[in-house]
């Protein structure tokens, strides 16, 4: 049995979302600009030579068959009768709230495992195995803030400055297919440029819908909103709004109301776990 690798798997920011179009397959055209955060679930990962995978901790209840840490690991091309490993999952991001903690732990287990069973998987060949898994498993896997565009596929890494966030958490659940197939959802936004980004002309197209069917996401923003320019990460339920340093964050979210849980984070451009692993490689 192998050393205990324990990882931060960190939650995403969809910083704006704009749906561009839609293909023949229903999926949808994006624009988006993914922030990666230094929060998020912890993972403990111990190989061993059983062959099998077995996960415990926070599972969320989902059946092992749909659970993305699960379908992720057994997605390697491994040797079952030699490679096997114990994973204990401390979750701490939020289902339903669109910090992509479902993808980030497949991405995570991706990166980890082709450490551990030593399995020289490059980071492109560990991206395509985690296509498959979700569409934003690839941006976690390739581990950098990133410009996204495709169905968020095609990714673009990005230099983004500083900046400290307050993330709230609306005690709702917010369906991502329910949002993307609403017939009131905006699909029609023209793509813009990065630099349209950093000019202010950026928005989430499903924020104004999930407002009206969530009204704790819109009591939530228009609590947010007096500190800056509250938004909606991804499809929901999860609101945040930046600031220039951790003070002020940790000042907002101290004035919180009771109903409303949150936690304040750092932006950083490279995830913990590609940082992490290359340590090990030192």
């Amino acid at each position: 049995m192998s050393q205990p690798l324990t990882l931060l798997s960190p939650a995403k920011l969809n910083l704006f979302l704009h749906i561009v179009g839609r293909r023949a397959d229903g999926y949808h055209q994006l624009q988006t600009l993914f922030q990666l955060l230094d929060w998020g679930d912890q993972i403990q990962f111990t190989a061993n030579a059983s062959g099998e995978v077995r996960l415990s901790g926070d599972s969320l209840g989902i059946p092992p068959e749909e659970n993305l840490i699960i379908r992720a690991a057994l997605a390697l091309p491994r040797k079952p009768q030699q490679q096997g490993v114990d994973i204990h999952l401390e979750k701490h991001i939020p289902a339903g709230g669109g910090l992509g903690g479902g993808s980030s732990n497949a991405a995570t287990t991706l990166l980890a495992l082709n450490q551990l069973w030593r399995l020289g998987l490059s980071l492109s060949q560990l991206q395509q195995i985690g296509a498959q898994l979700g569409a934003d498993v690839p941006v976690f896997v390739a581990g950098h803030s990133a410009w996204a565009e495709g169905i968020g596929d095609v990714l673009t890494p990005v230099q983004l400055p500083q900046r400290w966030y307050l993330v709230l958490m609306p005690e709702c659940q917010v369906s991502t297919g329910e949002i993307f197939s609403h017939q009131q959802l905006t699909r029609d936004t023209s793509p813009i440029k990065i630099a349209a980004f950093f000019e202010g002309h950026t928005r989430n197209d499903c924020q104004k819908l999930v407002r009206s069917l969530h009204p704790e996401v819109n009591n939530a923003l228009n609590w947010l909103d007096k500190f800056g320019n509250a938004r909606m990460t991804g499809t929901g339920a999860c609101v945040f709004c930046g600031f220039q340093d951790e003070h002020s964050a940790q000042s907002a979210l101290s004035q919180a109301p009771r109903h409303l849980n949150g936690f304040v984070a750092r932006g950083v451009n490279e995830s913990p776990v590609l940082k992490a692993l290359a340590r090990l490689e030192e």
